[in-house]
């Protein structure tokens, strides 16, 4: 039994439209051109190297885009405020860190990996994705015997998935305890992930009670643009690595997990040392933090964080200074960052055993390369937001999704 990272494959729609309320590099990039196929092959490389390192590395495809049906919906005739029209064309199934929370079979009662698709109802060009995301989970994890795939949440309760979920375990394939974390509304920017949610999935899930703890975020947090957990705090195994200001009552915090989970190796970064805006504007947090086959733990992070002179001097003092992080690698990940999405957004962990997985999801050099091919010969090169709308896009963009489907032997999805 191993940690998996599927990661989402950037969508050929990929542009900026600024359409997440709270997400500021979102908001910051609002109308610039966007290059779907540097991202993709961004997001591609940063696979590759995960492959190398781990050597197991896995993949979700993007969703059908334009959402015709949502587009109807939505009685769009060109009138419409720009930002309404290209909710059908958004590409953030790509931050497969909200595709879903999932529990590993270590932690369930009936000893099977269980996975609920996050519904995302607080975001109109979000909440869109869940059906044919459960599709997608519904064919990789079709072995029943090891996986449950569930509906989502009602959407009463927003959902946002393993973004605000972290899991702390003496191994992959040890009995874990499961964190989730959660905001309260009322502020300037909306707190979507809501208790209820996470109540519902600890449940559905059928996780021991006594195992699972739920916390509140910083609203100053959210205040300040960590619109999910995972941009202020990311655990691994005994690891947590946050952020001083990342939950509402940090010492609470720490004792409740500490009270369950006595392991728990703490590894918190100052405001004094990093201020919450500039960890929030390097990503620092959302990154992957994973154990290398030598058993060392690597934090692999946005290049944002190599060029903020006080992020890399920290992570460089925390390197040196022998605790459970042993290296600190950057990636290329600048168009994906751009949209508010870092290294931790692009991909869903997922422990269990390979050989359960459908295979078709997990990626090889072979495989590779020929999704490589495709993003090469058939990704725009340039959205720009005058594009989003126009029939000739759309075509380009559909045509290039089924080409992908077709390189992977992929059809049910098409």
């Amino acid at each position: 039994m191993v940690e998996i990272n599927f990661d989402g494959i950037v969508g050929p729609s990929h542009n900026y439209a600024g359409l997440s309320l709270g997400n500021i590099a979102s908001a910051s990039h609002k109308g610039d051109p966007s290059y779907p196929r540097a991202a993709a092959l961004q997001g591609l490389a940063k696979m590759r190297g995960n492959l190398a390192r781990l050597g197991v590395q896995g993949f979700l495809l993007p969703l059908p885009r334009p959402n015709g049906a949502l587009a109807d919906r939505l009685a769009l005739d060109g009138s419409e405020d720009p930002a309404l029209r290209a909710a059908p064309w958004s590409a953030s199934s790509m931050w497969t860190a909200n595709a879903a929370t999932v529990s590993p079979s270590p932690d369930t009662a009936d000893g099977r990996c269980h996975l609920t698709p996050a519904n995302l109802v607080t975001m109109l060009h979000r909440a869109q994705e869940w059906p044919d995301t459960k599709r997608q989970l519904d064919l990789a994890f079709a072995d029943t015997a090891h996986f449950a795939v569930h509906d989502p949440v009602p959407p009463t309760f927003g959902d946002e998935g393993a973004a605000n979920h972290m899991r702390l375990c003496e191994g992959h394939g040890s009995p874990g305890v499961e964190v989730f974390v959660y905001g309260r509304p009322g502020g300037r920017f909306p707190a979507r992930q809501h208790e209820q949610a996470s109540r519902l999935v600890a449940r559905a899930h059928s996780l021991d009670p006594a195992r699972c703890i739920f916390i509140e975020q910083n609203p100053e947090a959210i205040e300040a643009g960590a619109f999910h957990n995972d941009v202020v705090a990311v655990a691994n195994e005994r690891v947590l690595f946050t952020h001083e200001a990342a939950f509402a009552d940090r010492e609470r915090a720490y004792e409740s997990i500490r009270s369950v989970f006595p392991a728990l190796e703490l590894v918190e970064v100052p405001a004094s040392e990093i201020s919450l805006l500039e960890a929030i504007r390097t990503y620092l947090f959302n990154a992957q933090l994973v154990t290398l086959p030598s058993g060392t733990m690597a934090l692999i992070v946005p290049e944002e964080c190599r060029e903020s002179p006080a992020v890399w001097s920290w992570c460089e003092s925390m390197v040196a200074s022998n605790g459970p992080i042993g290296e600190v690698i950057p990636v290329d990940v600048r168009q994906s960052m751009a949209n508010g999405g870092g290294p931790a957004c692009l991909r869903l962990r997922v422990a269990c055993d390979p050989s359960t997985v459908d295979p078709r999801f997990l990626l090889d050099e072979a495989k590779a390369d020929r999704i490589e091919r495709v993003i090469a010969e058939t990704w725009p090169e340039q959205i720009d937001p005058a594009d989003i709308g126009g029939n000739s896009l759309a075509k380009d963009v559909a045509a290039a999704r089924h080409a992908l489907l077709a390189a992977l032997d992929i059809s049910e999805l098409a």
